[in-house]
């Protein structure tokens, strides 16, 4: 997210588009859901800073959110997130479900199955996104065959990769975290490789968060074969991504590939200094609406931003890790898709209509659990 952010404010001070430069105030809270609060009160209060980008996690950004309200500050979040929040005070640039969690469930129920296996960290990110699939696979007449946390920040996945051997799912959903995450494939790809499990079909994992970078720290054997939904990866064949891809290798080193989260910190930086540019200030309102009026030929595609959600259309896609430490785009969005953060246009009964072995049962819309 840094990386990517730090590439458009060089992009804008380098450019004569505006005129005016970022000097950009780099907080790292280390993870620590404590210090986001003491930092956002250290960048309003005592830095008067008007726009915020940041938070990966979505614990993190409920940590600060009600100072970003309280103060009148606009966050810009990068990060694809489960949904189910509106606020005035938040350009969500990252995925809202609708964009990520339900191509990646439809692909699932109509293609692999409707069996899965979930395993995540403890907080609301895997809760949601959880509650949604199950959601989707119930109307598609299957089950979720066991939900298993890890408390956010612990790496002990053992015995989750042990009841996996045992229980042989069809279908593995993972919203693990971090170094957890790339413990879990490890581990799971060496059991599966014992000669005890030689010959046995290996389960598809799938996940809505899997990007380039973590391919390379989880390792080349164990990374290859995942399925992930997300709205862009290093391989979508543009003009803007290729020039993107290439001033990141420039600016980072030519073995690093840009991810999701690099290229939606990146437009969180662009489309603020466009927005600046169009409103001739920096106030919390003005950018606002400016932003409003703005469309942008992103790396990933057409982006702007749905003025009745504060969320962007984006383009949805599918994609299969490789070997390199990259990924095969299996399957694009005809067009950018308009945001449904609380999913109130979900048609079950359409999503579920081509399930895998037969038609998907009738059921009413996602239920707001507020």
């Amino acid at each position: 997210m840094l990386n990517g952010l730090t590439l458009a404010v060089d992009q804008v001070n380098a450019s004569a588009e505006f005129d005016f430069q970022f000097t950009p105030l780099v907080f790292d809270p280390g993870g620590e859901l404590e210090v986001y609060q003491e930092h956002c009160e250290l960048l309003i209060r005592d830095k008067a800073v008007r726009h915020i980008v940041g938070c990966y996690t979505s614990a993190s950004r409920k940590q600060v959110l009600p100072l970003i309200e309280r103060y009148d500050r606009l966050l810009w979040h990068s990060a694809r997130y489960e949904g189910f929040e509106n606020s005035d005070n938040v350009i969500y640039v990252g995925a809202a479900p609708n964009q990520h969690i339900v191509p990646l469930a439809r692909y699932m129920i109509e293609t692999l199955g409707t069996s899965v296996y979930c395993v995540g960290a403890n907080y609301l990110w895997t809760w949601e996104t959880n509650r949604v699939l199950q959601e989707i696979v119930s109307a598609a007449g299957g089950a979720i065959i066991a939900k298993r946390l890890i408390a956010l920040g612990d790496t002990e996945v053992s015995h989750v990769v042990r009841e996996i051997i045992d229980r042989k799912p069809p279908i593995i959903f993972n919203t693990l975290v971090g170094e957890a995450s790339y413990r879990f494939h490890r581990e799971l790809y060496r059991a599966q490789s014992q000669a005890a499990n030689r010959g046995a079909p290996r389960p598809p994992i799938l996940s809505c968060s899997l990007c380039e970078p973590e391919l390379r720290l989880i390792g080349p054997r164990a990374s290859v074969g995942h399925i992930t939904s997300s709205v862009y990866f290093a391989s979508v064949d543009t003009p803007e991504n290729r020039t993107f891809v290439r001033r990141y290798r420039e600016m980072f080193g030519s073995s690093n590939l840009p991810s999701v989260d690099a290229e939606a910190s990146y437009l969180c930086g662009i489309l603020l200094a466009r927005a600046i540019r169009r409103a001739g200030s920096t106030d919390v309102q003005t950018v606002r609406a400016a932003v409003y009026k703005d469309e942008l030929n992103a790396p990933q595609g057409p982006v702007k931003i749905d003025p009745e959600n504060n969320h962007c259309y984006l383009t949805p896609r599918l994609a299969r890790s490789r070997a390199g430490f990259t990924f095969d785009i299996l399957d694009t969005a005809a067009t950018a898709v308009k945001p449904d953060p609380y999913l109130t246009w979900l048609d079950l009964e359409a999503l579920t209509r081509n399930v895998r072995g037969g038609g998907g049962r009738p059921a009413n819309t996602l239920r707001v659990v507020k």
